[in-house]
């Protein structure tokens, strides 16, 4: 818990830090609360598409809720977002990851 409310400390300082907001949901799924990283990932991924690394992990979160469309479809988001950005490492994991659940 200490991590977590060090976090949301950084955070309340700034609230638009993408890498602090992705920091924070992978702790609260260390935790096992998938709600609370579920949120985190959605808000910071409407607000910065861009932030590629945070696909990965929601869509896996899908998996978990055996929710396999909301998935396939986060991991293509996320593969279409790598693609512009040009992280081929990135877009390689996200495919991997969807690939498995076709």
């Amino acid at each position: 818990m200490e991590r977590i409310s060090k976090l949301r400390e950084f955070l309340q300082a700034n609230p638009l830090d993408s890498f602090l907001q992705h920091a924070l949901a992978l702790e609260y799924i260390k935790l096992g609360d998938d709600d609370e990283a579920h949120k985190l990932f959605e808000e910071l991924l409407e607000r910065d598409p861009a932030y590629v690394g945070s696909y990965y992990h929601l869509g896996k979160l899908f998996e978990r809720k055996n929710d396999l469309a909301r998935a396939i479809k986060c991991y293509e988001k996320g593969m279409e977002e790598a693609k512009k950005a040009g992280e081929n490492h990135a877009f390689g994991e996200l495919k991997g990851a969807c690939d498995e659940l076709m």
